[in-house]
């Protein structure tokens, strides 16, 4: 068993609550983290017996690109869709990250994070 981890990948993003985030839109951080054998890649160096991070990253990026209310359904989408498109993969951890939140207060982001 081995661990793929995206982290840091970030997207301008029209999610939000509120009908006015949806307006003006925010950034975006998403980390995933994906558990599943990569005994197979390890030993062959070929990117067919791995899940390719271009391809992980494009599925993240289509999600971002439709908008969702809460946080927690962005990182429900994400584990789907990975689950839907890899089915080698053992476990899915998705942390979404929303900078400046309207909270009315200063905080520099707010985040969930979503294992299944």
């Amino acid at each position: 068993m081995g661990q793929i981890s995206l982290e840091g990948m970030e997207f301008f993003a029209y999610h939000g609550y509120y009908d006015e985030e949806q307006k003006i839109g925010n950034k975006y951080s998403i980390d995933l983290y994906i558990k599943t054998d990569l005994s197979s890649a390890a030993e062959s160096d070929k990117l067919k017996d791995t899940i390719n991070y271009e391809d992980l990253y494009q599925l993240v990026l289509e999600v971002m690109q439709t908008k969702h209310r809460l946080l927690e359904h962005v990182a429900h989408e994400v584990i789907q869709k990975v689950k839907e498109t890899y089915t080698t993969v053992k476990s899915v951890k998705v942390g979404v990250s929303k900078f400046n939140p309207p909270i009315g207060g200063i905080c520099e982001r707010a985040r969930v994070v979503i294992s299944r």
